[in-house]
């Protein structure tokens, strides 16, 4: 029926694989054409006042390629494709030839684009960092929300309003926090155990580690490139040593420690199985993370630098590394 169309916010307008019976011009509004991805979806397009929507299948009569639905209060005219083909016989027959040809050419680049999608995700990330954030923000809020004190210790969450979260409010693959919240055990961050029916019980062993690195990462991936600090993976090792003999020294006034690189250097293996040399804290000194290191009597050579700067980002750098390993077809 034509006329005009009141959709509410998140009203559906159609559905992906909807049967096509007319297209619609946006009267005032705005409406989000969307595409199934996993348990959730993804906004292809939005269109405004005067853009039409659903238009390809008025020549092929294909179901919907897409849904469509209200990302505010919007009025949409709906066109019915039985009026419009009776208008449509009566233009002349190099017109109806001209739009057709547009439409198959329009419908084979969509799906060379799809092809070329589908191609192009085995050299995707399973873990980009805009998913890495939404997905440790939903623990990290479902623990806020919901968390309980568990008896073995740690924070008890229901695994049902975690993926409740995921696929309603934040929109995100299940199988993506499945695998995150694999990796967050292996790092004893989490603890996952199959209790059988499609049930999980769920412990957050660290709760403020989670969202301390949600509120961190998501501030890193914000902050302009040029003055963004990165570790590096090959630092970390490094990193761990320091922090390692770091604690084992009574701060000074500015809450600084002076490790002995030398000393380092001969005992590493022996303490952390880890063959430690001088010159590996040099790009931590460019990162301003530890001072420049120093030659003292004997030819020792110090560095000074705060357990807390390197103490503060280190669990969060394993967490960001520990991810990218993650191979892309666990998908």
């Amino acid at each position: 029926m034509s006329g005009v169309k009141k959709l509410g916010k998140g009203d559906i307008l159609f559905r992906e694989g909807d049967a096509s019976d007319a297209m619609y011009v946006i009267k005032n509004g705005r409406i989000a054409i969307t595409k199934s991805k996993g348990a959730g979806e993804i906004i292809l397009a939005e269109k405004v006042n005067g853009e039409m929507i659903g238009e390809m299948a008025f020549f092929d009569n294909k179901p919907r390629s897409a849904g469509a639905k209200a990302m505010q209060d919007s009025e949409v005219i709906t066109l019915p494709f039985t009026a419009l083909h009776a208008q449509f016989k009566t233009f002349p027959e190099w017109v109806k030839a001209m739009v057709k040809t547009i439409n198959v050419n329009l419908r084979d680049t969509n799906i060379r684009i799809k092809n070329l999608e589908s191609a192009s995700t085995g050299d995707e990330e399973m873990f980009p960092p805009p998913m890495i954030t939404r997905l440790c923000a939903i623990i990290s809020l479902v623990g806020f929300k919901s968390g309980e004190k568990a008896d073995t210790g740690g924070m008890l969450i229901p695994y049902g309003v975690l993926r409740d979260y995921c696929i309603q409010i934040f929109q995100a693959p299940t199988n993506k926090l499945d695998k995150l919240m694999e990796v967050l055990q292996a790092l004893q961050i989490m603890k996952v155990e199959d209790i059988g029916e499609g049930r999980k019980r769920v412990t957050i062993l660290n709760h403020k580690l989670i969202t301390d690195f949600t509120d961190w990462y998501n501030k890193y991936l914000f902050t302009e490139q040029s003055k963004r600090v990165t570790v590096d993976e090959k630092e970390l090792p490094t990193m761990r040593a320091l922090l390692f003999y770091g604690k084992k020294i009574t701060a000074d006034d500015k809450g600084f420690v002076k490790v002995s690189l030398t000393e380092m250097q001969n005992n590493s293996m022996r303490d952390l199985n880890l063959l430690f040399s001088v010159n590996e804290a040099d790009s931590l000194v460019e990162k301003n993370l530890v001072q420049e290191k120093q030659s003292e009597d004997g030819g020792v050579l110090t560095m000074k630098f705060k357990v807390p700067d390197i103490e503060g980002i280190l669990p969060f750098w394993e967490i960001i590394y520990t991810l990218k390993k993650v191979p892309s077809r666990a998908r």
